[in-house]
């Protein structure tokens, strides 16, 4: 099992940046690939990014792409979100989440899930 916190989140304006963490702890946290994930209120929850668990390949909802970069730090165990050009629509409460099944990630179904962090992006 993996633990997943995640930190940054707050209050931004339409056009600003923000930059999520994710800290895991736990065994093999390295060999998990990562993926951050969103709800807004009344919505369901929505894939954002991946991230392979060698760093080799990222994947982006077409929604946030060219606007958010996913990225990951082994050696600190950590997993970030950059998020920039943000606009109303982006805010949601973000998870972390890992799982060793790159498939079971995409499908929004894996195994570690953080507790969230808020997004809110003001008009």
């Amino acid at each position: 099992q993996v633990q997943l916190v995640e930190s940054g989140g707050g209050l931004v304006q339409a056009g600003g940046s923000l930059r999520l963490s994710c800290a895991a702890s736990g065994r093999t946290f390295s060999t998990y690939h990562k993926a951050w994930f969103r709800q807004a209120p009344g919505k369901e929850r929505e894939f954002v990014a991946a991230i392979t668990w060698d760093g080799t390949m990222t994947e982006y909802a077409d929604s946030v792409k060219g606007r958010f970069t996913i990225s990951r730090d082994n050696a600190e165990n950590t997993v970030s979100l950059q998020m920039n050009s943000l606009k109303p629509e982006d805010t949601a409460v973000y998870y972390c989440a890992a799982d060793l099944s790159l498939r079971d990630l995409r499908l929004g179904v894996p195994s570690n899930w953080g507790q969230g962090t808020q997004v809110t992006v003001s008009s």
